[in-house]
């Protein structure tokens, strides 16, 4: 069952995700100490903030123990799987699409561009990791989607 959202955003809040998913937050909160790879981030009040990728995975999680009636255990060997295919398949697509994703490597020391030659954006050494590329990634493709729909 997919929904579609008029605005797509970089965060949820557990309320969000509780009523896009079908899903009391109890049971989120419950799944985050069982599967490893659902660990949202939070924000400066303490508060749980998810992304879309978070939200994918738990539809996935849900469909498998709940449609597909797998047992945590069995839940968790396939999730486990899942990742490391979902890895491998986007360092294919990072080979692939290398040219693109050169435009978004550090332009002077400690600087990302986010908008190709336009605007810079300073982030300390720690910050630069994948997870924070791909929401780079997904700002600039929301932005860019927003302008073009202002034309």
């Amino acid at each position: 069952m997919k929904k579609n959202f008029a605005m797509k955003k970089l965060y949820y809040s557990i309320s969000e995700v509780s009523r896009i998913a079908e899903l009391e937050q109890y049971v989120l909160r419950y799944w985050e100490t069982e599967f490893e790879q659902l660990r949202p981030a939070k924000n400066l009040s303490g508060n749980r903030i998810y992304t879309n990728r978070d939200i994918k995975m738990i539809l996935y999680i849900k469909k498998l123990l709940r449609e597909e009636k797998y047992t945590i255990e069995g839940a968790k060997k396939l999730i486990r799987n899942y990742s490391i295919k979902e890895e491998d398949d986007e360092a294919k697509k990072e080979e692939v699409s290398a040219p693109k994703i050169s435009k978004l490597s550090p332009v002077t020391g400690n600087e990302m561009s986010l908008f190709e030659n336009e605007t810079s954006v300073k982030f300390d050494d720690a910050m630069k990791n994948e997870s924070l590329k791909e929401d780079l990634l997904e700002l600039r493709s929301f932005l860019k989607n927003l302008l073009d729909g202002m034309k």
